[in-house]
């Protein structure tokens, strides 16, 4: 089992923005086969190091990571975050 965690950090970090990019990480469950689970947090602390989103997403393998990071639900939605967070960081590994 493959664990891929990701944190962004907004640019706009209010409610709309919030709502709306977690409306985009929404888009991915169910939508590609090889995504297991996924888990969506939003900050409750807002400190000064907080992002203010995380995804905690599961793959069989590196081969399903592979698969989602190239199919077609979600480039766009990758597309999306990347124009709305200042700051996104990542870490995959295996369980």
């Amino acid at each position: 089992m493959l664990t891929h965690v990701v944190m962004y950090k907004l640019r706009e970090r209010d409610q709309a923005s919030l709502a709306a990019a977690r409306g985009q990480l929404e888009l991915l469950p169910g939508s590609i086969p090889s995504l297991r689970a996924m888990e969506i947090g939003t900050d409750i602390l807002h400190s000064g190091r907080s992002y203010d989103l995380v995804i905690i997403a599961r793959f069989d393998d590196l081969a399903g990571l592979e698969f989602y990071q190239a199919h077609p639900v979600h480039l766009p939605v990758l597309g999306y975050l990347r124009d709305a967070c200042e700051s996104i960081i990542a870490v995959d590994y295996e369980v």
